[in-house]
């Protein structure tokens, strides 16, 4: 019996390395095992914030793969703010404050701006020709566009509207609520806009799938037609023990990927410090292991605390590399972003944290989606941003359990749950719903 096909609109795709590739690749690995052949559509000359060539092993074989040049503005952008051609730029570092240059202000504003959704919205008209002249010849059944950068999904609402093949937008992030999009310094004119797209992708999408319940609630609210939730997960493939793994002899504190100002916890710091100052045992056997892209800012922090004596950072691990590193530390680190829509934060990594089987410090919302999954599962314990004492007793908690060497096992069956296999048979379910 031959497959449906489904053409998915992606920007991030191999050899681009970070959480956004990750979603779309172990969907396209296991979507053949249901039912479904996908056929991407992606740029060949991407400005990628990491590489990460090992994942180029993870496209299934004989996959159908569609590229096209980009023209996005970073090169003017590195001009106009004195950056360097070559300096990699982070879509999702915004700087605010006093310390915010001229330029930088001048150049935010014209990224809010005039770049609507965002900076890939150069790659919407070449990609709708590009792609309607495919469609001409060859047939799909299905569409998804997945996002950020939303550009995807106003390509595929222009598919739709013209050629109707059932479409589902996938959302890892929301769109008008993201953290950074208060910063961007919109008119009133462009935050329009920005929530005229917004909605119109919403009602169109024959079904619209979010990766945790606040952002359904918002979607929902909003009128989308259909809102499905999918949330992100674990490779079990990725994350077989190897027989010569062993746990860190030191009392390891393990954060891995982008470590950014908005998610600075100050308050683990400042908990640290006091262990310190008490000169309790755990200060003696204390490392902080700092895995990928870590902001000045955490680092000023970890300075200003006095713990910098402690801290090893490890500037990139290959993706294949990262599970040695989650499987070893004693404590897995997941601080979420601090603002208005903390709640809905249901980060990538978190997914491999549940795989790793690790327990979990979460410094977030304890009412939010991350906390209730934690809960669920039983791998970890969320405290609020300013919850020093709570922080406190979890550490020492910890540390008793790392002497004695016993830390429960946690829920297993709701682990697999998220595993990538099953959450790409719900992704196959909706599509066969959606073509019937």
């Amino acid at each position: 019996m031959t497959n449906k096909k489904v053409l998915i609109i992606t920007y991030y795709w191999p050899p681009s390395g970070g959480v956004a590739v990750q979603r779309v690749l172990k969907f396209c690995k296991y979507l053949r095992n249901f039912g479904w052949e996908p056929v991407i559509y992606t740029v060949s000359n991407g400005e990628f914030p990491e590489l990460d060539n090992s994942l180029l092993d993870e496209i299934p074989d004989g996959i159908k793969i569609y590229k096209t040049r980009i023209w996005e503005p970073y090169s003017l952008y590195k001009l106009f703010t004195g950056k360097k051609n070559k300096e990699t730029i982070h879509r999702n570092t915004i700087k605010t404050g006093n310390k915010i240059s001229v330029a930088e202000k001048i150049s935010l504003w014209i990224r809010g701006n005039l770049f609507i959704p965002d900076t890939r919205c150069f790659w919407i008209k070449p990609s709708i020709f590009f792609l309607n002249r495919k469609l001409f010849n060859e047939k799909f059944d299905a569409i998804i566009s997945t996002g950020p950068p939303h550009s995807n999904h106003l390509i595929a609402l222009k598919l739709y509207n013209k050629n109707k093949i059932p479409w589902l937008a996938d959302f890892r992030d929301p769109w008008t609520t993201m953290d950074y999009y208060q910063d961007l310094r919109l008119t009133r004119w462009a935050d329009k806009r920005h929530h005229d797209l917004e909605l119109n992708v919403l009602k169109s999408a024959s079904v619209t799938v979010v990766v945790g319940r606040h952002m359904k609630k918002e979607f929902d609210q909003k009128g989308a037609r259909r809102v499905e939730i999918i949330t992100n997960g674990f490779d079990e493939s990725d994350f077989a023990v190897s027989p010569s793994l062993t746990l860190d002899s030191q009392f390891s504190i393990v954060h891995v990927g982008s470590f950014l100002k908005r998610r600075n916890p100050e308050m683990l710091w400042k908990a640290m410090a006091r262990l310190k100052q008490e000169n309790h045992p755990i200060i003696h056997h204390l490392k902080i292991k700092l895995i990928g892209r870590v902001e000045q800012t955490i680092l000023d922090s970890i300075d200003r605390y006095a713990l910098t004596e402690y801290l090893i950072q490890v500037s990139f691990v290959p993706h294949n590399a990262v599970a040695q590193y989650l499987q070893s530390a004693q404590l897995l680190l997941l601080p979420i972003d601090n603002f208005e829509g903390a709640k809905w934060v249901l980060t990538g990594k978190l997914f491999e944290y549940l795989a790793s089987r690790r327990p979990v410090l979460c410094i977030g919302p304890t009412d939010g989606d991350a906390a209730k999954l934690l809960a669920e599962t039983g791998v970890g314990e969320t405290f609020g941003f300013e919850d020093e004492l709570g922080i406190i007793d979890f550490l020492v908690r910890h540390y008793n359990a790392f002497l004695l060497g016993k830390w429960s096992v946690p829920n297993e069956e709701k682990i697999m749950n998220y595993s990538r296999r099953e959450l790409t048979r719900q992704l196959s379910k909706l599509l066969d719903e959606i073509v019937a």
